[in-house]
């Protein structure tokens, strides 16, 4: 009997190719470990409901999902299982200090997405997730914010390379204590709460499942998925993924664009 009983699922970089699509391959290999293996597949990305849902569609699978790398988690019915959010007064000063280098910032809360004017990076963003934001004055959103006494599940920074990195530094040198700050790539700049993560948001889906940590499988190719990785019973990097998180997997499969994942998928459920 197959002791795996769950598999978590990175998005980009490893379920999606890099023309940003899911194979057929993989889409059948999928199909199969839920509805003939009665595995649940959770897709676990930094991306807002909205960029995860068209993808469960496409599956034509019911699963729940885990948003903005763990801060937002949602059932097959888009029911809020868990909401995590990072203070506004972090929130502002971010958004200062990006202001004062030239930097876009994106605001995520729940399924909306919110910018202040739209540039090329808003621009790019917008084309690679088929999601349009929403433009608002980012004082009047902060107002409203504090007023409900809530604010963002993530904040994402885009630019040029030195440019986050001179941003990543203001961000070190203020010592936030609720940020969890990482590249996603080398010109994004990814914000969520301290107190979230892929492997928390894991954790809590395997209770409401039943199955033990052992039991599960997670695949991903970024620095944000090495916890995850290192969680599950059996963690797996993408042959794509940097040197860094391949040293944390218990093992490397091919790229994303050799359909990895459907080769893991194969290797572990469907046998």
């Amino acid at each position: 009997m197959n002791k795996f009983k769950m598999i978590c699922l990175d998005i980009d970089g490893t379920l999606l190719n890099s023309e940003h699509k899911i194979s057929q391959n993989t889409k059948e290999v999928i199909r199969i470990a839920i509805n003939e293996k009665n595995i649940p597949v959770i897709l676990v990305s930094a991306r807002m409901p909205k960029g995860i849902l068209f993808l469960l569609k496409e599956l034509n699978v019911s699963q729940p999902i885990i948003c903005y790398s763990g801060a937002l988690v949602m059932d097959d019915k888009t029911n809020i299982i868990s909401n995590v959010t990072i203070p506004i007064i972090d929130v502002e000063a971010v958004f200062n200090f990006a202001k004062e280098i030239g930097i876009h910032v994106s605001l995520y809360r729940n399924d909306e997405w919110y910018i202040e004017k739209m540039d090329k990076w808003a621009k790019q963003e917008s084309e690679i997730t088929n999601i349009l934001p929403s433009i608002i004055d980012f004082n009047n959103l902060f107002h409203a914010w504090k007023q409900k006494d809530s604010g963002p599940n993530k904040i994402l920074c885009m630019a040029e390379p030195n440019e986050l990195k001179l941003l990543y530094t203001k961000i070190s040198e203020h010592h936030f204590n609720e940020l969890n700050v990482y590249n996603s790539k080398p010109t994004y700049l990814e914000i969520m709460p301290q107190n979230a993560s892929k492997t928390s948001a894991i954790e809590i889906l395997s209770r409401k499942f039943g199955i033990e940590r052992s039991e599960i499988i997670a695949i991903g190719d970024n620095y944000n998925d090495i916890s995850m990785i290192e969680f599950a019973g059996i963690g797996i990097a993408m042959g794509n993924a940097p040197s860094e998180v391949k040293q944390c997997a218990d093992e490397i499969t091919l790229c994303n664009d050799e359909d990895g994942v459907a080769e893991s998928i194969k290797k572990y459920i469907l046998v």
